[in-house]
């Protein structure tokens, strides 16, 4: 996924203080969490719940959010099929220096397209990117549309609008689904903590 840099002069810097050894200080091991689905579908609400459970837990956990990446990194992008990959690819990016640094990341991204997720997953350490698919249906998105972003796509005020005009390709096989629409915020959370304690991220609860 990362791209080659455009001059020759690039070289990789390798620091004195390894990934395993920031683990190993802070107890637990770093991955990505890739929340992924449609707009409204509670990607950002349930990342910022289970950051905010980790940390309680004593785990580095940060999230970066769609929006939020939009204001500075991904600022000069639009949503074409284009800078949307592009977007996907600066944030993979940004996931692997954080998961280096021993941070778990959380990202809430509609990230829309298949092969802009699989290679985000291609460019993370081996079993570091575990792909959360918030399945949520349409019709309930959009009535819990605040910002009325739906509305303004029927109504052919926005482009290229995942779900409603642009295409959104759901997970084949992510390592966890989460209904959104059919159980309590408290119980999705749960179930990506599961997940984590399943793959040996984070240690059980006490």
């Amino acid at each position: 996924m990362s791209e080659t840099p455009k001059s020759a002069n690039v070289v990789w810097s390798q620091g004195l203080v390894t990934r395993a050894q920031r683990e190993a200080l802070l107890r637990h091991r770093a991955v990505t969490l890739w929340f992924t689905g449609l707009s409204g579908s509670g990607k950002s609400t349930l990342a910022n719940h289970v950051e905010q459970a980790l940390v309680r837990r004593e785990a580095l956990a940060y999230v970066l959010d769609g929006d939020n990446i939009r204001h500075g990194l991904s600022a000069n992008l639009g949503f074409s099929a284009e800078d949307r990959s592009e977007n996907i690819r600066r944030i993979g990016e940004v996931a692997k220096l954080m998961n280096d640094a021993g941070v778990i990341v959380l990202t809430a991204f509609i990230s829309p397209y298949r092969s802009d997720r699989a290679r985000v997953r291609e460019t993370l350490a081996q079993g570091g990117f575990l792909e959360v698919f918030v399945d949520c249906p349409l019709e309930i998105c959009e009535r819990r549309d605040v910002k009325g972003l739906y509305r303004q796509a029927r109504a052919g005020a926005i482009a290229e609008f995942t779900g409603i005009s642009a295409p959104y390709e759901p997970p084949l096989a992510p390592e966890l689904r989460v209904a959104t629409a059919e159980h309590p915020l408290e119980a999705c959370v749960a179930q990506v903590l599961g997940l984590l304690e399943a793959r040996s991220v984070i240690p059980g609860a006490r």
